[in-house]
């Protein structure tokens, strides 16, 4: 089986579309979020459905050749570590300056372009989304960035990873420091299902900048 083949999929994949496991000294199965642990790893698309199936079918023992044990919620465990991952990546990018805090500065870097991506807590509201997402639908249609917005953490761990208290909405700016949170907050929004709502945005501003260039 090639390296980078999914064990449920039997698909091959890119590393960044896969995760890897490894067996531990106590013949635990580990997974490899970096990719940096020593021994012969296996490879699973990278979401929770895949690693649950993993874990459900035994795929993990067949794919060791070996009699492993797999932790009870290892779907969760891999979610925990993705998590901690980008909210400690998006701590560094608030010291490097790549992150404004509150709804107005938010709005002002989306407005700009100079965001990358939007956070919202878990726990914000409809009316306080809806105008950053209005701002970002604007910038679309004058011709700026794509700017998605993710609700993926809560207020309590935004508020930890930033140094803040009551963060409720953020943007990640378009710098060094904010790719490499994207590329962490894209990585968990993936492993959780995606976010059909952003797509939709996205599609409905394209479904209207169509109908606009239909009536010229």
């Amino acid at each position: 089986m090639n390296d980078r083949t999914c064990i449920v999929t039997r698909r091959q994949a890119e590393a960044d579309e896969l995760i890897r496991f490894v067996v531990g000294p106590d013949s635990t199965v580990v997974p490899d979020i970096k990719r940096n642990l020593p021994g012969r790893g296996c490879w699973v698309t990278a979401d929770r459905l895949h690693i649950d199936k993993a874990a459900a079918k035994n795929l993990f023992a067949r794919a060791f050749k070996a009699q492993v044990t797999v932790p009870a919620d290892i779907g969760g465990m891999v979610d925990g570590l993705l998590s901690r991952s980008a909210l400690g990546m998006l701590g560094l990018a608030r010291k490097a300056g790549a992150v404004v805090l509150g709804a107005a500065k938010v709005e002002g870097a989306v407005r700009d372009g100079q965001a990358l991506l939007v956070l919202h807590a878990t726990e914000a509201s409809d009316d306080g989304v809806r105008k950053i997402s209005q701002a970002r639908r604007a910038t679309v249609h004058l011709g700026g960035p794509a700017i998605l917005a993710y609700k993926l953490f809560s207020e309590a761990e935004l508020s930890l990873a930033l140094g803040g208290t009551n963060v409720i909405h953020a943007a990640v700016l378009a710098q060094d420091a904010g790719l490499a949170v994207e590329k962490r907050v894209v990585a968990l929004d993936r492993y959780r299902g995606g976010t059909p709502n952003d797509l939709a945005m996205l599609a409905a501003v394209a479904d209207e900048d169509d109908a606009a260039e239909d009536m010229e």
